[in-house]
């Protein structure tokens, strides 16, 4: 299932993607009869487990005779709307810094973003003036839907609720400022993800899927997600060998490397600039630089 988060007067609903259109489940599940058993909230279905889906998934699958929303007219929200923990993978591509070959980087580089980071599909992202050489990055992002520890890589998988686009955007002189990159990693609405969250069901292979960044329509980052120095298996087994992941809590899985631009320049980015980041099967995310 493709589920999705929108804005309904002052709350954020959980709706499904179907043929004709978004599916509100509080509103069907409370048309159907259905609200003490469909859970309406994507923190109820985390909290409900593989029974609470497989129930929604049966939901949607014959709903009662509602409207279905026109997706061109919901204001989306971020995918999940309040994680636990967001920990980012930095350089974990071939060819994404040139100094790391595969299988020679001996872990992870993992750090933070906040709650603060958050940011929905079409939302437009502020650039302050803190900074100048603001920049993107297009990454698959994985949402854990079970409580994970010291999970074996054989076994990792089974603990993923789903998968969404994410942008890691950065202020690289910031982040650049000291050995330790948060400050430049976790300015307001620096991580947009969204506009869907989907199950496991519609991504049998993390590893089999293209990633690619444009801005303004120009393609600026291409490659596949089997380049990974660390797949997803690996990093929810290794992460969860150190703390506890939760569900909802996200892992953004790294960027890859840049497509080549005339000239050899990365231009930053400045407001009024275009970013659209699509993980294969996961839809499009879009926003605007202000």
């Amino acid at each position: 299932m493709k589920l999705l988060i929108f804005q309904h007067e002052r709350e954020l609903r959980l709706g499904i993607k179907l043929p004709g259109g978004i599916l509100d489940v509080k509103a069907a599940a409370e048309r159907g009869g259905k609200a003490g058993e469909v859970r309406a909230s994507l923190e109820a279905l985390l909290a409900g487990g593989p029974a609470a889906l497989a129930a929604l998934t049966a939901f949607a699958a014959e709903p009662p005779a509602i409207p279905l929303l026109d997706e061109a007219g919901i204001v989306y929200g971020p995918c999940v709307p309040n994680p636990g923990k967001i920990v980012c993978l930095g350089m974990n591509y071939q060819g994404h810094t040139a100094t790391v070959d595969p299988g020679q980087q001996p872990s992870p580089i993992l750090f933070a973003k906040y709650n603060n980071t958050l940011a929905a599909c079409g939302e437009v992202i502020p650039l302050p003036t803190v900074a100048e050489q603001y920049d993107y990055e297009a990454e698959l992002a994985v949402v854990i839907g079970r409580r994970t520890q010291d999970v074996p890589e054989d076994r990792a998988l089974e603990y993923v609720f789903g998968y969404c686009n994410a942008n890691d955007l950065s202020a690289r002189e910031l982040q650049k400022r000291t050995s330790q990159w948060m400050l430049g990693k976790t300015l307001d609405k620096f991580f947009p993800i969204g506009p869907y969250l989907v199950t496991t069901d519609e991504v049998p292979d993390p590893q089999a899927l293209m990633v690619r960044g444009w801005v303004n329509g120009e393609l600026g980052q291409e490659a596949p997600t089997a380049q990974m120095i660390f797949p997803v298996p690996y990093l929810i087994s290794y992460i969860s060998r150190y703390f506890t992941l939760e569900p909802g809590d996200i892992i953004s899985t790294g960027t890859p490397g840049r497509v080549p631009r005339p000239g050899g320049k990365e231009a930053w980015l400045k407001a009024g600039d275009v970013v659209t980041i699509e993980v294969q099967g996961l839809g499009r995310l879009t926003n605007t630089m202000g």
